[in-house]
């Protein structure tokens, strides 16, 4: 099992940083992860490091290809919420 990074990525290296098990690499064009090396930080933290890092959502994929940092991730703002914000001009 491993988490993959989509073609999203803007390669901050805030998820480089925060791996405890080392297996996020720079490549190009985006970072990728070493399937070898990711241990989804089980038995290490509560939630995966990179996921609760990183700064654009849907970026961080599990092994089903869900994103670990759903929209709404970031902001605390559920979509649907998001959305009517958005029409009604508030955002």
């Amino acid at each position: 099992m491993s988490y993959s990074i989509s073609s999203s990525c803007v390669n901050c290296f805030a998820c480089q940083d925060v791996c405890p098990s080392k297996a996020i690499y720079e490549a190009r064009p985006h970072f990728l992860v070493d399937a070898k090396k990711c241990s989804q930080c089980e038995g290490e933290y509560a939630d995966p490091q990179c996921g609760s890092i990183c700064p654009i959502e849907v970026t961080i994929l599990n092994e089903l290809g869900e994103p670990v940092n759903p929209p709404g991730s970031l902001t605390g703002i559920p979509p649907a919420r998001l959305a009517e914000l958005t029409a009604a001009g508030i955002l």
